[in-house]
């Protein structure tokens, strides 16, 4: 039986370090935690995660550098059944950190990174992937000048293959680095974050879409989740498409909604699902992500 396609994430893999508290901590104040965890983190790691746990074979490509956190990750990942073959490996570095400030009564995270010069996947490393295996590529927007180098690759690749077995490709453009925005015309869907609408002044999901439309290539999806406001999406016809925020009754854990939001809706496009459905979908298991600790709920 031929193997399943799989979905490549590439991006950010780092630990983090998860200190819950009943209240933000105050300035000169010694407060305790009431408890503390790792867990594997980054964005396209985290989407790696989500998708994993809805029965998507998936694979993730980042950098990793030796060391007992470097340990913890790799069986981390081994647990989730994800592919991490092609994993860059850099002796001489640190992997990055995150701690976290979780606090238990508004459900809130307050994140402090840390990155000690730990190198980006480059498009050399990327050369050496084999396409075939892949259906969906999904880039987090990070050392943007080699990622598009690396999608011009996958461009080249699909123009030899018909329509059905081309690979899609989408970016994710959360933070608001000017690089970054160079990605905007290389994705077939493309996440803008809450964050960089409004850098470009937009207070909607709505309104950003049809802001920064011009700026995505013809035929692409353009999408916009704004938390509690549920997500929007602008597709090819031009029409808006829009889901409401699906809220848990308690609100627990935040840290990674929008990554969890992501995998949801490369899932269901990935699938041959709608844009509408798409949209819901994530918006639903980012909800359900969100009343649990960790990515708990979404294996239910």
């Amino acid at each position: 039986m031929e193997e399943k396609k799989k979905i490549l994430c590439v991006g950010l893999v780092c630990l983090d370090i998860i200190n819950v508290v009943d209240k933000y901590p105050e300035e000169d104040t010694d407060s305790r935690c009431l408890s503390q965890r790792w867990q594997r983190g980054g964005n396209a790691s985290n989407s790696c995660t989500v998708l994993s746990l809805l029965n998507a074979p998936c694979a993730f490509m980042g950098s990793l550098a030796a060391g007992p956190v470097a340990d913890f990750i790799l069986e981390d990942f081994q647990k989730f059944s994800i592919d991490v073959s092609l994993m860059s490996e850099h002796a001489q570095c640190t992997s990055p950190a995150s701690v976290v400030i979780s606090n238990v009564s508004t459900g809130s995270r307050t994140i402090l990174h840390m990155n000690r010069d730990l190198p980006d996947v480059s498009v050399k490393d990327f050369s050496k992937v084999n396409l075939h295996q892949f259906k969906w590529i999904h880039w987090e927007g990070r050392n943007a000048d080699e990622q598009v180098k690396m999608i011009q690759q996958v461009d080249v690749f699909n123009s030899k293959l018909p329509e059905h077995l081309k690979i899609t490709i989408s970016v994710e453009i959360e933070k608001t680095r000017e690089s970054l925005y160079q990605l905007f015309p290389y994705g077939d869907v493309v996440f803008v974050s809450k964050d960089v609408a409004r850098h470009f002044g937009f207070q909607s999901a709505e309104a950003a879409l049809k802001g920064l439309h011009n700026r995505v290539k013809k035929g692409a999806v353009l999408i916009c989740a704004w938390a509690e406001k549920g997500a929007d999406a602008l597709g090819p016809d031009g029409l808006l498409v829009h889901s409401d925020a699906f809220p848990p009754e308690t609100l627990v854990d935040t840290l990674g909604a929008g990554d969890t939001f992501n995998a949801g809706v490369i899932y269901t496009l990935s699938n041959g699902g709608s844009l509408q459905d798409a949209l819901s979908f994530g918006c639903r298991v980012a909800g359900r992500k969100c009343g649990f600790h960790g990515y708990d709920g979404i294996r239910e």
